[in-house]
């Protein structure tokens, strides 16, 4: 609505007074002179490394949510401090406010400058984060660092993780909840199988994207999931190796110029490992010129630059590494190193994927035949590689969400594959109710082929692997606020927090618990809105409940060990009934409770791996030892 004074075309007559002005807005209440700040940030990044140059769509421009940025850059949820640990030098931090920046969607990739490096592991962290909280309907909190040994974080410096672009020269990078952070390595590549390097060039880990995306995402699980850092099982490690891995190959499917050059080589078959050459090979020749050479899919191939650095002559992972066969179901029972279990658990879902992938396009590849084209040849047209495209990236980001979804329906202690398995399934149920696509038996099979089982589960069906409903009104929750999508106050999380401790007391027999094993403690509890399929908005709330029991390690070893017992709850806050709230009520009960195998299990673990015996110098946390360290357990790979 204009101003009343403005645009006037009313006769007016000459007073000799001045022209009046409207320098003045103070009573103006209307915002059409306002100038909105913009809600997205473009950037440029690499798509997938700088060793695969101007490859198709490896130069692109993501999207991040818009903020004011402090040199470094700093913001709400990302610092970046580009402190080299190796040549123990600051490094000067880019400002992607400067307006030159902001006309030019940051600066231009970049191997040589440091200021580029920077911007990629904002861009991309940003980006990994907000996908993960538009899945799942919630902000996500970074872990707050705790124990002794670690000084009071400076204000606000908890909701920020920090980001060491070259934190050592070192074939590494980890995530550190020491460090609050995520610390980038660089490293000179192999003399004598460097792959797409120069030998002995230097490569940056913090410009890869898969490596952003993977080391981002453990600091996300953690944030979720604090008891998933203890590897009680041999599952739990491989577990972190494999979600991380997911998130970040399910991400190559929303780069469309590559997902579209890949579906054009491949004739529509995305899980093939090899990209035929652009120019034609007779059968048994020998490659004469590059371009009939084959190279490796970039869409199931992970940090192909980190890998072929290191001498590997190929990626680092791939998204298929587990055959469906009968051997590739026995590896489940011989991998313990955890980036080779891990792969087990990723083929599973890739598995899965392709599958659907393939029902849901089966349509458009019999349209194609009928007006007479051939899949023999690998070259698609072009409009029926774009429709592929688009259902191959729908179907991945509604894979990863699933993913991300599936973590608030696991037990919160003592991950294990399996759980892992019905928290998928039961997950899509809830979001997705029908399954025209058939999407939950693709991942049952999937998982079955690759020997993956789920324990407590009285058959092999859907019915069986779902977490089985609470009885609707039989757990209610009075008391319990769940905010607005903003998130909860100080006060109302002390609240809540009272509330749950008190209703895991009264409700100890119901859930499994001991009351005379020890306190139950509410670690974690996040309200969620989600929009239904119905159009309806739903609000409910996470909840991890968990008891902790020092366990001695008897046999003759000193010391005592943390056997976490607990349950997930999932709470619904339904609509107003005649004018009036209900009490909160509980929908699932999740849990991993006490009993004497499991608590042998969990021994035998940490006597195994050594951890039972580890000694903690004075002034630590002596149960440091019973927690991932990322910086071990990424170390050259």
């Amino acid at each position: 609505m204009p101003h009343p004074s403005r645009f006037k075309c009313d006769d007016v007559t000459p007073t000799g007074e001045p022209p009046a002005t409207h320098d003045d807005m103070s009573e103006d209440i209307f915002s059409t002179t306002e100038i909105p700040f913009p809600s997205e940030r473009p950037l440029n990044v690499y798509a997938f490394d700088p060793s695969l140059g101007n490859f198709v769509g490896n130069q692109m421009v993501t999207h991040v949510r818009y903020e004011s940025l402090e040199p470094g850059p700093i913001g709400e949820r990302f610092a970046v401090i580009d402190y080299d640990g190796s040549q123990r030098t600051f490094y000067k931090p880019v400002n992607l406010d400067d307006p030159k920046l902001l006309m030019t969607n940051g600066l231009p990739p970049s191997a040589a400058d440091p200021r580029f490096h920077q911007q990629m592991v904002y861009a991309v962290a940003s980006e990994t984060l907000q996908r993960f909280e538009y899945a799942l309907g919630r902000r996500v909190r970074w872990r707050t660092r705790s124990g002794t040994g670690h000084p009071a974080a400076p204000k606000g410096a908890s909701r920020r993780l920090n980001l060491f672009p070259h934190a050592m020269c070192e074939a590494n990078a980890f995530y550190s909840p020491d460090a609050h952070g995520i610390l980038f390595g660089y490293f000179k590549a192999s003399r004598t199988n460097p792959g797409r390097n120069l030998p002995g060039q230097t490569v940056f880990t913090c410009l890869s994207h898969d490596i952003i995306v993977h080391e981002t995402t453990h600091a996300i699980v953690d944030g979720i999931r604090e008891h998933f850092m203890e590897p009680t099982n041999v599952d739990v490690a491989a577990f972190h190796e494999a979600f991380a891995d997911l998130a970040a190959l399910f991400l190559h499917f929303s780069h469309k110029e590559v997902l579209v050059d890949t579906l054009q080589k491949t004739g529509g078959k995305l899980f093939e490992f090899k990209l035929k050459g652009d120019a034609e090979l007779a059968h048994g020749a020998t490659p004469a010129i590059q371009s009939q050479l084959n190279t490796e899919n970039p869409l199931i191939a992970l940090a192909t630059q980190f890998g072929e650095a290191a001498g590997r002559a190929s990626s680092l992972r791939s998204a298929l590494m587990t055959p469906a066969t009968p051997d590739g179901a026995k590896e489940i029972g011989t991998k313990i190193e955890p980036h080779e279990r891990g792969s087990i658990l990723v083929a599973a879902v890739f598995d899965a994927y392709f599958t659907v992938y393939g029902r849901r396009t089966f349509d458009l590849f019999r349209i194609y035949r009928a007006s007479g084209g051939s899949l023999d040849k690998a070259d698609l047209p072009v409009p029926l590689a774009n429709r592929l495209a688009m259902e191959a990236s729908r179907t991945a980001e509604e894979f990863f969400a699933i993913c991300a979804r599936a973590l608030d329906y696991c037990p919160p202690v003592d991950i294990t594959f399996g759980d892992f398995l019905r928290a998928l399934l039961t997950a899509h149920l809830d979001y997705t109710p029908d399954d025209p696509d058939h999407v939950r038996d693709a991942f049952m099979q999937a998982f079955r082929l690759r020997g993956i089982v789920a324990e407590n589960a009285t058959a092999f069906s859907e019915d069986a692997l779902f977490w089985p409903k609470v009885m609707r009104g039989s757990l209610r929750v009075p008391g319990l606020i769940f905010g607005d999508p903003n998130g909860l106050t100080k006060d109302e999380k002390d609240h809540n927090g009272d509330v749950l401790r008190a209703f895991a007391v009264t409700h100890a027999d119901k859930l499994g618990f001991d009351p005379k094993a020890g306190p139950i403690a509410a670690p974690s509890f996040h309200p969620m809105f989600s929009i239904g399929k119905d159009g309806k908005l739903y609000v409910s709330m996470v909840v991890e409940l968990v008891q902790t029991m020092r366990v001695p390690f008897g046999h003759g070893i000193p010391g005592t060990f943390p056997l976490r017992n607990g349950v997930t709850l999932l709470i619904a806050q339904d609509p107003p009934e005649h004018d009036k709230r209900p009490d909160p009520r509980v929908r699932f009960v999740i849990p991993k409770l006490y009993h004497r195998e499991r608590e042998e299990r969990v021994r035998n673990f940490y006597v195994g791996s050594g951890r039972a015996t580890t000694t903690i110098p004075a002034g630590h946390d002596e149960d440091k030892r019973f927690r991932l360290d990322f910086a071990l357990l990424h170390a050259g790979v």
